[in-house]
């Protein structure tokens, strides 16, 4: 174990021991018991100190600085209660131990879950053993669980209930998975494909020198780096952060092999961030209603954090909406109505891509700050990319001519790229040293069939 896993360990066992002191503590307040200190409330219990040179220390001194006592006592055990279950479940034991009449405390609010027999608290749990029976307090520490909480605003804690479920003081409290690996490996996690958030990870070894775009189109894309690098800055303005929202909306628009994909890859290298390309087909459902339920746990997971978000092939869930009067319509207008505010609603940048601009719903295209086109390479274009994209273990053949090739063949980046791949495990096979213009030749009529284009 490293010193910064031991340090990790100390803390969460220090935490987690004071967690059950107050347990203890307020259970004997509540039921007028001998209580373990001679006090008369758990808020005149002190916390261990907190060693802030570890993760879940410095997020305690983030949560409860400049709060008063009291707030600031709340917003600990909440983290730590909910963080119990998950690193040390025995901790709340003594929650679901049975009364005096063999049943359970109601008081407690446990969340019932068939496949754990762990005691998972809940909002009542939590208010429960902070306030006891004093309602106005309870009523008043309720808001830590509501948006304008940093609990909630930064995505920490995590409210779920069962489906159908519509009971707020019911609902179970957990740790958010990035928080959790935060915590107790000191290091952020990003999320797996799930559910709740349909989206791959997409990166690019690729650099902006390796990204081949006409002037205009290039200029364009600078600006949203620019963007990025500035955006803090603007948002701290007296001004501006009045009459701006802190989020960017961009659509890319352009026929396929461009440079929509690498250009959201590069734009979160440059900048630092995770790009994530949202699988459509996974947040759009036939069933009223429900499309817009996926769509609320995607935002609700990237909210939090400042990750750019790729829409590929938009024009399944931003396409035009219709003028017609029947409920599916109507359903599927408000979708896209929803759609808007949340995408509005964002604080990060949030790139829409589509081949056609002419799909996009008109009432998209008046909140975009940006739209970039993405035209078919021309010559010099065509010739930089067959220079950029030569693989360097094999040499330019004799005969080849990259400029005729360039001249002639009106491709793409894509497609030439799978053309020089496609040569180049060919002349491999051979055992040649090099590509000739033949081994391309075969290579760019193969992939020309691919998309039915007359091979000449």
């Amino acid at each position: 174990m490293n010193m910064q896993d031991e340090a990790i360990n100390m803390a969460l066992k220090s935490e987690l021991n004071f967690l059950l002191k107050v347990i203890q503590t307020q259970g004997a307040i509540y039921s007028k018991g001998e209580v373990l200190e001679p006090i008369s409330s758990i808020f005149e219990l002190e916390w261990p100190e907190m060693d802030t040179e570890t993760p879940f220390g410095l997020l305690v001194q983030q949560l409860t600085e400049s709060r008063d006592p009291q707030t600031a006592f709340a917003l600990r055990f909440i983290l730590t209660l909910a963080l119990a279950p998950q690193v040390s479940p025995q901790t709340l034991d003594l929650l679901g131990a049975p009364d005096a009449k063999g049943g359970t405390f109601t008081e407690y609010g446990r969340f019932r879950n068939d496949f754990s027999p762990a005691f998972l608290p809940t909002v009542q749990t939590a208010l429960f053993i902070l306030a006891g029976d004093d309602l106005a307090l309870r009523f008043r520490l309720e808001s830590l669980f509501h948006p304008g909480s940093p609990l909630i605003d930064q995505g920490i804690l995590q409210l779920s209930s069962h489906p159908g479920q519509d009971d707020f003081l019911g609902q179970r409290i957990s740790i958010s998975p990035e928080s959790l690996s935060l915590i107790t490996r000191g290091e952020s996690l990003l999320p797996h494909f799930s559910v709740d958030f349909p989206a791959f990870p997409i990166t690019t070894a690729l650099d902006w020198e390796d990204l081949v775009l006409n002037p205009i189109t290039l200029g364009e894309v600078r600006e949203l780096n620019d963007w990025l690098q500035f955006r803090e800055r603007l948002m701290q303005d007296q001004v501006l952060s009045k009459r701006i929202k802190p989020g960017f909306r961009v659509l890319f628009h352009g026929p396929p092999g461009t440079g929509k994909t690498l250009t959201a890859s590069l734009l979160g290298k440059s900048a630092g961030l995770p790009v994530f390309r949202i699988d459509l087909s996974a947040i759009i459902s036939k069933y009223i209603g429900e499309t817009e339920k996926n769509l609320a746990k995607l935002f609700a997971r990237a909210n939090h954090h400042d990750w750019i978000l790729f829409f590929d092939e938009a024009d399944a869930l931003f396409g035009k909406r219709t003028s017609s009067g029947s409920p599916n319509d109507r359903y599927a207008n408000q979708e896209v109505s929803y759609l808007l505010q949340r995408i509005e609603d964002y604080g990060g940048l949030v790139i829409l891509a589509s081949n056609f601009k002419s799909n996009i719903d008109p009432a998209f295209m008046r909140r975009f700050q940006s739209v970039v086109h993405f035209t078919p390479p021309k010559y010099e274009e065509r010739l930089q990319l067959w220079e950029n994209s030569f693989p360097t273990i094999l040499q330019p053949g004799p005969d080849l001519n990259l400029k005729g090739l360039a001249e002639k063949y009106e491709l793409n980046g894509a497609n030439i790229v799978n053309i020089l791949h496609s040569a180049s495990i060919q002349a491999l096979k051979e055992g040649s040293k090099s590509l000739d213009q033949n081994q391309i030749l075969v290579a760019i009529r193969k992939e020309l069939r691919k998309e039915d284009r007359v091979v000449e």
